[in-house]
């Protein structure tokens, strides 16, 4: 297969590779250029002119970029839905806190018995 950009015709795998690679950067289809190993920097022709050679370069730092940008998205989105979860988790027990005593069982009948003789006393 000769290379699309610059005509070279060199034969091997490796020239058939990053031919059919810049024929899919030219057709804008990035997923087929991800299948055939965009990525993979040991696929180049060396036969090619150095103009299509800094194309596939200049493709791939491109697409490794948007990569790395993509995972730092998603770790932010990580990081911000924990960092909520765990605001949420921390104001759970502040809001119940009021609610249930802290007490235990008999220690609160006891404390509710006497709340109610002192209401009986101060009502009289």
């Amino acid at each position: 297969m000769s290379c699309p950009a610059c005509g070279c015709t060199a034969i091997g795998n490796e020239g058939d590779r990053a031919h059919a690679l810049v024929a899919a950067l030219q057709a804008g289809d990035i997923d087929q250029a991800l299948t055939l190993g965009l990525l993979d920097e040991a696929i180049a022709c060396a036969a090619c002119s150095e103009a299509c050679r800094a194309l596939l370069r200049a493709a791939r730092a491109e697409r490794q970029r948007a990569l790395a940008a993509r995972n730092r998205f998603r770790a932010r989105t990580e990081r911000l839905e924990r960092r909520q979860r765990e605001r949420a988790e921390r104001r759970k027990p502040a809001a119940t806190a009021s609610k249930t005593s802290s007490l235990p069982p008999a220690a609160a009948a006891a404390l509710a018995r006497a709340r109610a003789r002192a209401a009986g006393r101060g009502g009289s």
